[in-house]
């Protein structure tokens, strides 16, 4: 069952202004990169669904993550059915970030209160989505989709959407700077912050600075 109802991830989504996404077969792997993340001011992390037996990598996270980090929010996303949705809420998934709109699986979410963030490329769908309950919408991929410059076109009409890129983030002084003065909700942000070369040199000190830098350029730009 969700620790953290949907309105709490969708503030700390809003608060922090960045979400660290990350999969690893590994789950001792996994567990020092959410800790890092963790001691760097992440408080929302996305464990992606991909892999063989991922879900039970999630299940031992989550419990490890209640356990040492009672403040981290854990989600899970890459989902894209409805029925592996119901799985990862049954392990305590605070909230479901999708690449796609599928309407099943926002009718899964909303009967247990748990916070969906669907991958919309158009005004069209990001308005379905609000339609279907989703307070947090994801562009996604971020940058092909349109990056900035479409967030601030979506705003225009629609102030009240709160945009949540992935894909093309990366934790650059630049890069930040466009999507959070375009007006973003907040970044979702993977394979740029947490690097191949940081994992594989067990670079977990780096990692956890790396986070605390984005986070301070974050709360440099973000619109008031």
């Amino acid at each position: 069952m969700a620790r953290f109802t949907r309105i709490q991830v969708a503030l700390a989504m809003k608060e922090t202004g960045m979400v660290p996404v990350f999969y690893h077969p590994d789950l001792e792997v996994c567990k020092k990169v959410v800790k890092a993340c963790y001691e760097g001011g992440v408080k929302v992390f996305e464990f992606t669904n991909r892999g063989d037996f991922a879900h039970e990598i999630f299940s031992e996270l989550n419990k490890y993550a209640i356990k040492e980090m009672p403040e981290m929010i854990m989600g899970v996303g890459s989902v894209s059915d409805p029925g592996t949705t119901a799985l990862y809420i049954q392990l305590g998934a605070n909230f479901i970030v999708s690449p796609l709109l599928n309407e099943e699986m926002a009718k899964i979410c909303n009967r247990r209160k748990i916070s969906w963030s669907p991958g919309c490329g158009s005004v069209s769908e990001i308005s379905k989505a609000e339609e279907l309950g989703a307070e947090v919408v994801k562009i996604f991929p971020g940058s092909q989709v349109g990056g900035p410059k479409f967030v601030s076109a979506v705003l225009g009409p629609m102030p009240w959407t709160s945009i949540m890129p992935t894909g093309g983030v990366e934790p650059t002084e630049e890069n930040l700077g466009a999507w959070f003065k375009a007006g973003v909700h907040c970044v979702g942000m993977g394979s740029q912050l947490i690097t191949k070369d940081l994992i594989q040199k067990s670079d977990y000190q780096k990692l956890t600075e790396d986070c605390k830098k984005a986070l301070e350029i974050i709360k440099k730009y973000r619109k008031k």
